[in-house]
C-alpha cells in the first residue's frame, strides 16, 4: 500500500535485508542433503558465492583459489591489476595512507592508464592455474575491453556500474554502450547490473543478460546512498528483480539467475537474500577480510577514485581467517562472518529446503527485532550479534 508523503507524492515500503526473518516450516532435514548448487552462464559451481571485482577483494591469486572451493571471484578489468605489471607496491601504499589523504591517492593511482596487456596476462594467470575468469568492467570499459578479455579466454564479463539500464541517453558526442548488441556479438556470457527495480531487469534479461546483479549502495564501502540519495533496500529489490526473472522464465524458458549484490556480512544475510528470491550473492567485505585478500585488512569502492565524484571509501575490514575458513570453515569466529557455506546450508536444513529453488519459496516475515531480541549481553560485551 503507497504512503503519502505529502500532496502528489507518494511512496512504497521497501524492506532491508535486517527488517525481515525466516519462518521454518513443516518439515526440517539434514545440512549434509541440502544442495547449494546453481549456474550463471552454463558454469555450474557448488557454493552460490560470488566475490566482487574490487581491488581489495580479488586478483588472481584470490580468483584462483574462490574457483577451487568452490565459489567464484570476478577481477576488476579498470583496476590496479590492469594498471601495474606488479601491483604489491601500490596495494601497500593503498593501505598504509592516513585517512585524509586516501582519496588523492586513489585518484593519482587510478590516473595510470589501463592496459591491454595486463588485461590478457591477468585472464592467462588465472586460466592457467585452473581458475574460472570471470572479469567486470563498467559500460564504457566493455566496449574497449571486453573483445579483448573474451579472446584472452574469459570465461564471464561483468558489465557493472552503479545503475544499468538499456535506455541510457548519452550527449550527441558520446555513443552509449548497446547492451543489447554488446551481449550478442560477445562470444561469452554477460553478467549485467546493476538494477533494483521490476521493470530495468526485464528490461536486461531481454536485451541477452546471463545474469543480473541487484543492489544500489548497501556495500560496506559503497557512498552512493548519501551522495546520490539512490537506492532500494534490498530485500525489496531482491524480490521484484526476481519476480521479473520468474515472468521472464514463464514467458520464454530461459532462466537468468538473479544476484544479490552488496550489503550482506553474514550467512544470515545470504540466506535472507536468496529467500527474497535471489540465485546468488556478490559479496566483497567479508572476502576482503581473508589473509590472502589483496586489500591487506582494507576494502573499498569501485567508485572511490572517481576524479570528480569520488563515491566510496576505505574501510578497515582486519583479517580474521583464510578464504577457506571464510567459506567452508572451521569457523573461527561467533558472529556468522565464517563457513558462509555451513551457514546456508544449516539454513536450508532447518527451513527444510532441499535446494536454491525451494528456499526461495520460504516464509519471511517482517522482524524489525530479529537482531536486537534478547540480545542484551551480547551487545554490552560486544560479542556474537553484539559486535
Amino acid at each position: 500500500m503507497d504512503i503519502q508523503i505529502g500532496r502528489g507524492k507518494t511512496a512504497r515500503r521497501a524492506y532491508g535485508i535486517d527488517e525481515i526473518a525466516l519462518v521454518p516450516g513443516t518439515r526440517t532435514l539434514d545440512p549434509s542433503i541440502a544442495d547449494t548448487s546453481w549456474r550463471i552462464g552454463g558454469i555450474e559451481r557448488e557454493i552460490p558465492i560470488i566475490a566482487s571485482a574490487m581491488d581489495g577483494v580479488v586478483d588472481v591469486r584470490m580468483a584462483v583459489l574462490l574457483s577451487q572451493l568452490g565459489a567464484l571471484g570476478v577481477l576488476n578489468l579498470e583496476g590496479i591489476q590492469t594498471r601495474y605489471a606488479d601491483p604489491t607496491p601500490i596495494l601497500e601504499r593503498i593501505s598504509s595512507v592516513g585517512k585524509d589523504e586516501f582519496v588523492g591517492l586513489m585518484q593519482e593511482l587510478y590516473a595510470e592508464p589501463i592496459k591491454q596487456e595486463l588485461i590478457e596476462q591477468r585472464v592467462n594467470e588465472i586460466k592457467q592455474q585452473g581458475g574460472i575468469a570471470a572479469v567486470s568492467a563498467t559500460p564504457a570499459a566493455a566496449m574497449k575491453y571486453g573483445a579483448i578479455a573474451a579472446k584472452a579466454g574469459a570465461d564471464l564479463f561483468f558489465v557493472q556500474a552503479t545503475v544499468v539500464s538499456t535506455a541510457h541517453l548519452s550527449p550527441s558526442s558520446i555513443t552509449p554502450l548497446d547492451l543489447a548488441e554488446f551481449c550478442r556479438e560477445m562470444p561469452i556470457p554477460v553478467v549485467l547490473g546493476n538494477c533494483v527495480t521490476y521493470e530495468v531487469t526485464l528490461n536486461l534479461m531481454k536485451a541477452g543478460a546471463a545474469g543480473v546483479l541487484v543492489g544500489i549502495g548497501p556495500g560496506a564501502a559503497c557512498t552512493s546512498r548519501g551522495v546520490l540519495g539512490v537506492g532500494v533496500p534490498q530485500a525489496t529489490a531482491i524480490a521484484d528483480c526476481a519476480a521479473a526473472r520468474d515472468d521472464y522464465y514463464q514467458e520464454t524458458g530461459n532462466y537468468v539467475p538473479v544476484i544479490a549484490d552488496g550489503g550482506l556480512i553474514t550467512g544470515g544475510d545470504i540466506c535472507k537474500c536468496i529467500a527474497c528470491g535471489a540465485d546468488g550473492v556478490m559479496i566483497g567485505s567479508p572476502f576482503a577480510r581473508a589473509e590472502e585478500a589483496p586489500g591487506r585488512g582494507y576494502h573499498w569502492g569501485m567508485a572511490t577514485p572517481s576524479p570528480v565524484l569520488p563515491r566510496g571509501t576505505r574501510i578497515r575490514v582486519g583479517t580474521t581467517g583464510t578464504c577457506e575458513q571464510i567459506i567452508r570453515g572451521p569457523a573461527l569466529l561467533d558472529d556468522g562472518t565464517h563457513n558462509l557455506l555451513g551457514a546456508l546450508k544449516t539454513s536450508m536444513g532447518t527451513l527444510g529446503a532441499k535446494d536454491i529453488k525451494e528456499m526461495q519459496q520460504v516464509e519471511v516475515v517482517i522482524a524489525p527485532s530479529l537482531l536486537t531480541e534478547g540480545k542484551v549481553y551480547q551487545k554490552a560485551q560486544h560479542l556474537g550479534m553484539g559486535k
